[in-house]
């Protein structure tokens, strides 16, 4: 895919339902140079493994940051020619829920830092709402929060891609 991005792009599915591929060719396909601001934390092996893979698939040719908490940060040292790729919003969420931090706050600095942000960023998301509603607490506020977060990303997103079997789903916008 190729073309110009609009200032925010929200790509939202399932598990493995391919959204993050989409993104990286959504980014890619810009012709800038491309940035990856990661959100997952290493804590065993199999995620080291899984982050690995990542890594390994996305090829060569990006600028990767670490932010598992601090994306305003992240994205304030963006430089305004290239093209960011926010891989997801869903750990940094939940990173946020286990140290107890103030959610709406979060919420709001990352929501200001993506309107400053001088280039177009491509933020991933999981859909978390279509399964059963889950058996504890922790759980259940994780999926009102995940699904609070991505309403408030869509409101502010230009395009809106939901990623499903690998196809995307134009729900807001049009594709570059």
């Amino acid at each position: 895919m190729t073309g110009s991005l609009p200032p925010l792009t929200l790509v939202i599915g399932g598990a493995r339902s391919g959204k993050s591929a989409f993104a990286e060719g959504l980014v890619a396909g810009s012709g800038r140079p491309r940035r990856y601001i990661a959100t997952a934390e290493a804590w065993d092996d199999e995620m080291r493994d899984r982050i690995a893979r990542h890594r390994a698939d996305r090829g060569t040719g990006w600028i990767t940051v670490e932010a598992p908490l601090d994306l305003a940060a992240a994205l304030a040292a963006v430089r305004a020619e290239e093209a960011v790729l926010v891989d997801c919003a869903t750990l940094w969420l939940t990173n946020h829920l286990l140290a107890d931090h103030d959610i709406a706050a979060e919420t709001g600095r990352l929501l200001a830092a993506l309107s400053a942000c001088p280039a177009p960023v491509v933020i991933v998301s999981n859909e978390t709402g279509w399964g059963i509603v889950p058996e504890n607490a922790l759980a259940r506020r994780f999926r009102d929060e995940q699904g609070r977060l991505n309403q408030r990303l869509a409101g502010d997103a230009d395009l809106v891609v939901a990623v499903m079997a690998g196809l995307p789903m134009v729900l807001k916008g049009r594709l570059p």
